[in-house]
């Protein structure tokens, strides 16, 4: 089902985990190479400090399921860490040796920079030690996933993902081509699939239909040539602001945004103060405000 384009003013100016995926504090690892075309993309300073002298992990955990957790110990222990790559929720990292780790977020994983003294905590399925810091992965719900490969080129499973919300790649026929696949479902269900629109989470899925003057409960094949060019263009903005704010220094997103009155049960719409409604719309508590969105 074709769409035509429609001018649409552009996007304007909390946090839960699993949303756009950001890289684990990279200056402590890896130095960002700043490529033009907005991918995150880090590549590391000395490769001699990056060395992962031991593992850290829970085997049996559901995080590891299609894993050989045996030979990811047995390959990864000595290897040096080159480069990684984040593309939605998911990362991955290449090491020395042909050696790839690929780690998915899910819902509620984290990646975040420890001690090298650190040890794993209930929720910590995998801790990479280096002789300076390290890497660990945390998924209290254990939606997130731990891959591992061993090939001269990148994994099967990381060529086949869809490109980053920031790139090239996700234009307007993409998006069009996606959501013509998914004509059935409300426009929330369709932003939340991964395969479509990659790091894409709950209270951004929320920030990007506010900012689009659409309801989340709105079935996709509804959805009007304008509707289609603002979600569009809004997705793009709100991904690309949150990587420049959250994924520099973790901060909050500008106070103007949904995500500070969305969780709030007296929450109003930041630009005229009506009440906001909630309800559950593809099986997640959704925000809207009844008078920007119909």
């Amino acid at each position: 089902m074709p769409r035509k384009s429609a001018k649409v003013p552009g996007g304007g100016s909390g946090r839960s985990a699993g949303d756009v995926i950001l890289a684990p504090k990279a200056q402590y690892f890896l130095t960002s190479s700043s490529p033009q075309d907005g991918s995150s993309d880090w590549r590391t300073r000395d490769c001699s400090i990056h060395q992962i002298v031991d593992l850290g992990l829970h085997a049996r955990n559901r995080v590891f399921r299609g894993s050989d957790v045996g030979k990811l110990r047995q390959r990864l222990i000595g290897e040096k860490l080159l480069s990684s790559h984040a593309r939605g929720k998911r990362m991955l990292f290449k090491f020395s040796g042909g050696v790839w780790l690929g780690i998915h977020l899910g819902m509620t994983g984290k990646i975040r920079v420890e001690s090298a003294d650190y040890r794993p905590g209930k929720h910590d399925h995998l801790v990479l030690l280096q002789r300076e810091r390290a890497l660990v992965f945390t998924d209290s719900r254990q939606f997130g996933q731990v891959r591992f490969y061993h090939g001269s080129d990148e994994p099967d499973w990381w060529k086949s993902g869809a490109p980053e919300i920031i790139s090239r790649e996700f234009d307007r026929k993409f998006v069009d081509q996606f959501l013509d696949r998914h004509l059935k479902a409300p426009i929330k269900a369709a932003l939340l699939i991964q395969n479509g629109f990659p790091g894409i989470g709950n209270w951004m899925a929320d920030e990007i239909l506010w900012r689009a003057k659409v309801l989340p409960s709105k079935r996709t094949t509804k959805l009007s040539a304008r509707e289609c060019t603002a979600i569009f263009r809004v997705t793009k903005f709100v991904v690309r602001r949150s990587l420049e704010t959250l994924g520099k220094d973790f901060s909050d997103p500008p106070r103007n945004w949904l995500i500070h009155q969305k969780w709030k049960r007296d929450g109003v719409c930041p630009i005229h103060r009506t009440p906001l409604r909630h309800a559950t719309v593809a099986g997640r508590t959704t925000a809207w405000c009844p008078r920007c969105q119909r």
